[in-house]
C-alpha cells in the first residue's frame, strides 16, 4: 500500500473535524433549545465516526473481522461488503458537499434553491465568514478522498485474491507456517 493512500485515509477524519468543531460551538449558543442542541452534537459525533471508518480501507480490520465481532471473528471481510458502501458513500458525499454545497454557496441559496435565511453563516462577513468557510471547506474533500481509498482498497484486495496461496499467509502466521513446514527440525529435537 502506498504512502499516499495511507495519508489520504488519515486525512479523512481531519476533513470532517473542523465542521464538527464549528457545529459544537453553535450547539452551545444560548438561543438553541435542548432538542436541537442534542441533534447538533449527535450529528457531529456521527459524522466523525463515519469519517473514521475510512481507516478500515487501509487497516487490517478492513480485511479481516476483529476478534470482538461474534460469529465473524477472524474471517475475511468480503471485498464487495466494503467496496459497495464506500463507493455509495463517496458518491453521496461528493454530490452533497462538493457539488451541491459549493453550487449553493456560489448562488447564495440553500441546497433546495430557497433564499438564505437571516443569520445564515454564509451571509456573515469578516472573521465569522472566514471561520465558517475555514471549517466547512475541508468537507468538500471527504467524498473524493473516500473514492480514492475505495479504488485503492478494491485493487489491493483483488490483487491479493489473485496472489498464490503462500503469498496470502499473513505475516503473523508465516513463522508458524514455516516451523510446521520443516519436519527436519522436529526430527532433530526428538532425537536429542
Amino acid at each position: 500500500m502506498s504512502r499516499r493512500v495511507q495519508l489520504a485515509a488519515c486525512a479523512v477524519p481531519f476533513t470532517v473535524l473542523p465542521a464538527g468543531i464549528w457545529r459544537l460551538q453553535a450547539a452551545f449558543d444560548e438561543e438553541i433549545g435542548l432538542g436541537e442542541r442534542a441533534y447538533v452534537i449527535f450529528l457531529s459525533v456521527l459524522s466523525e465516526a463515519l469519517a473514521f471508518t475510512a481507516l478500515g480501507l487501509i487497516a487490517r480490520w478492513g480485511e479481516v473481522f476483529p476478534r470482538w465481532i461474534p460469529f465473524l471473528r477472524g474471517r475475511r471481510v468480503p471485498t464487495m461488503a466494503a467496496v459497495i458502501p464506500a463507493a455509495i458513500g463517496a458518491t453521496i458525499l461528493t454530490l452533497v458537499f462538493t457539488l451541491l454545497f459549493v453550487a449553493s454557496e456560489i448562488r447564495g441559496t440553500t441546497i433546495q434553491g430557497d433564499a438564505l435565511p437571516a443569520g445564515s453563516p454564509s451571509l456573515a462577513t469578516g472573521w465569522e465568514a472566514g471561520w465558517y468557510y475555514f471549517c466547512y471547506a475541508p468537507l468538500s474533500l471527504w467524498g473524493p478522498l473516500l473514492a480514492v481509498l475505495t479504488v485503492a482498497y478494491w485493487k489491493r484486495r483483488r490483487a491479493a485474491g489473485n496472489a498464490p496461496a503462500a503469498a496470502r499467509v499473513p505475516e503473523d502466521d508465516r513463522a508458524t507456517a514455516n516451523s510446521l513446514a520443516q519436519p527436519s527440525q522436529l526430527k532433530r529435537t526428538s532425537a536429542e
